[in-house]
């Protein structure tokens, strides 16, 4: 069974919520479905230069002689592993999950990102007012964060002295994963792995309470009883991936000299993010400029940019090319010159910014890339995911799902983003300092530069 789904987000949050069953079934035939597959639909016949008939050699035996399905998975996750490359993964089999205990659809209301060892929440609800931005997160559960994170590599902490190394649901095989998929990556995919880790025991049914101790910005360490909620938007789904919810959010800030900026940011790419889209470019068509916030989204439909680029585009202009074995694929932003009620409107020809950060991916990293690589919106933030291949999706003979990337993605000035991500123009570090006294810095660096934009648009008067 295959679908399309040409998108980070899919993976990302599939992969991230799902458990491992302790019983094997089909194990050969699995591995040998799996390997069959990539080697069919890779978008590199040569595989970069990797003997992939050696490696079914080597691993087939231990996929046979696994004794579960844990065992077998990481047989595969190893031949996974070996292309060096994104979008290439395992779901497990959803009939594998526990009851309750795999239930990971609602939230306490707060993100976070690791900086240098420290997790830092950067963003929380508005229904959560008892944390703040900047606060960093000591514990979650019974687990002290530092014995997450350690096993991450770069990380200079061990655990932490007499605290538990693992806490109810999670063990060996969770952390033992954690070393597997971080070896060999940059930092910002060590830090992708830290939030994946952090979201499982973050996240737990509606209505559940987690207990999560922070050290607030004077050093003292607070504790809070938080409920979880469950995820706001409209519920979209992707064949047997997760439900998701898709939001998009709108504001409008002051620049420092007094110009209005209209903030668009949505979670995921999905078919029903056009449309509210749509009605917040119409309703900011006059702002002095447009800032698309894209941290924390980690992509999704990539045929999305060619619709919301030309919000932005006058004229039709390649964003970059998506290359499979056979074809390409030109991504070519179509200017929207129809409002929402129907009126003939001209794209937004201001100042235009986007935000990235180290959890924006895919089909965020190819519509950000490419407006940058025609000059049509500057970046700030920080280097994005790098994890930029449109992916496939296939039910294995077991019943667990592979992800794997059949095609490659270049921008129009010819910047492949698989493993470098987008490179902001503005590199705006997290700063904790900043977070914990209110700031945005990315955002505020961005309003700045759309005051100097439209300096230099202004008539020059002698």
């Amino acid at each position: 069974m295959r679908f399309r789904a040409p998108a980070a987000a899919v993976a990302l949050v599939a992969v991230a919520f799902a458990l491992v069953s302790a019983q094997v079934r089909d194990g050969v035939e699995t591995f040998d479905a799996a390997w069959t597959t990539i080697r069919d639909s890779h978008f590199d016949r040569t595989m970069n230069g990797l003997d992939w008939d050696a490696v079914r050699t080597e691993l087939r035996p231990r996929a046979a002689a696994a004794t579960s399905t844990g065992e077998l998975r990481a047989v595969i996750r190893d031949m996974l592993h070996r292309l060096g490359l994104s979008h290439f993964a395992l779901i497990p089999s959803s009939a594998d999950a526990p009851g309750a205990a795999g239930d990971l659809s609602a939230d306490p209301g707060f993100d976070v990102r690791l900086v240098n060892d420290d997790l830092l929440v950067t963003r929380v609800n508005q229904n959560v007012p008892d944390v703040r931005t900047g606060w960093r997160v000591v514990q979650i559960g019974e687990t002290a964060v530092a014995d997450l994170i350690h096993v991450l590599p770069g990380r200079r902490h061990g655990p932490a002295d007499g605290a538990p190394t693992t806490g109810p649901g999670h063990g060996a095989e969770e952390l033992a994963g954690a070393r597997g998929a971080a070896v060999g990556d940059s930092d910002r995919l060590v830090n992708v792995e830290a939030w994946r880790i952090a979201q499982t025991r973050l996240r737990g049914p509606a209505g559940s309470k987690v207990d999560v101790k922070f050290e607030d910005g004077s050093g003292t360490l607070v504790t809070r009883a938080l409920e979880r909620r469950p995820d706001e938007g409209q519920a979209v789904t992707v064949g047997n991936l997760p439900t998701m919810f898709v939001r998009v959010e709108t504001a409008k800030k002051r620049t420092p000299a007094g110009a209005t900026v209209g903030v668009i940011g949505f979670n995921v790419w999905m078919a029903a993010v056009d449309a509210e889209f749509q009605k917040a470019v119409d309703q900011l068509r006059q702002a002095d400029g447009i800032v698309i916030d894209l941290r924390g989204n980690p992509g999704g439909l990539a045929a999305m940019l060619m619709g919301i680029s030309g919000h932005f585009v006058g004229e039709r202009k390649t964003l970059g090319v998506m290359k499979t074995r056979d074809s390409e694929l030109r991504f070519v932003a179509n200017p929207r010159l129809v409002s929402a009620t129907g009126e003939r409107v001209a794209p937004f020809a201001g100042p235009l910014a986007i935000l990235v950060d180290a959890m924006s991916g895919s089909a965020s990293e190819c519509f950000t890339g490419g407006m940058q690589s025609i000059g049509r919106a500057r970046v700030f933030g920080q280097p994005s995911m790098g994890q930029a291949l449109p992916a496939l999706f296939d039910r294995l003979p077991n019943g667990d799902v592979l992800i794997h990337a059949y095609g490659d993605f270049v921008t129009s000035d010819g910047t492949r983003l698989e493993g470098r991500g987008v490179i902001p123009d503005e590199i705006q570090p997290i700063d904790r300092k900043e977070l914990l006294a209110g700031h945005d810095r990315p955002l505020e660096a961005a309003l700045a530069w759309i005051d100097r934009a439209n300096a230099a648009r202004a008539p020059q008067h002698p």
